[in-house]
């Protein structure tokens, strides 16, 4: 992987520099007192779409922060199909987003932290389309942590 000056950041990749805009979306739903979970879908180094989890807001299960980027994306793309795209999100999809990352047709799935109760990858990684380029594990720990924080202080 090739490593790239971004503005004011020091090198990193570039998988890195977008992970920390998806953990701004991640930030964000947290802020509205959702599990702190974001997504950002990117086409040719570009921010397409952006998202964070909704579910209590719209009181919705399926308002994951996957669903709502990957729906701005293809609102922005003019098109259903988001072949030339990656989506980065802060924790490991579950199987539903999963599934609609195969129809929508994703290049890149990267994810921050591993779900180890719900990640799709636990149950059947062959959920996702037979091209997608899978990468877990970028910013692992930060991702990890919002999540952990957050529980921890719902159960004070």
């Amino acid at each position: 992987m090739r490593y790239v000056t971004f503005g004011d950041e020091p090198t990193i990749s570039p998988d890195e520099f977008f992970m920390g805009e998806a953990l701004k979306e991640a930030q964000a739903a947290l802020a509205a007192d959702e599990i702190p979970i974001g997504a950002i879908v990117v086409c040719n180094g570009r921010i397409i779409g952006r998202g964070h989890n909704l579910t209590e807001r719209l009181n919705d299960v399926s308002a994951h922060a996957e669903m709502q980027a990957l729906t701005a994306a293809a609102n922005s793309m003019g098109g259903k199909y988001l072949r030339d795209c990656t989506l980065y999100v802060t924790m490991e999809p579950c199987v539903m987003c999963a599934g609609a990352c195969y129809w929508f047709q994703l290049s890149r799935i990267v994810y921050g932290a591993y779900d180890t109760k719900l990640g799709f990858g636990r149950l059947n990684q062959k959920i996702t389309h037979p091209k997608t380029i899978i990468t877990g594990g970028i910013r692992e720990n930060e991702c990890a942590e919002l999540v952990r924080g957050f529980f921890r202080s719902k159960r004070k």
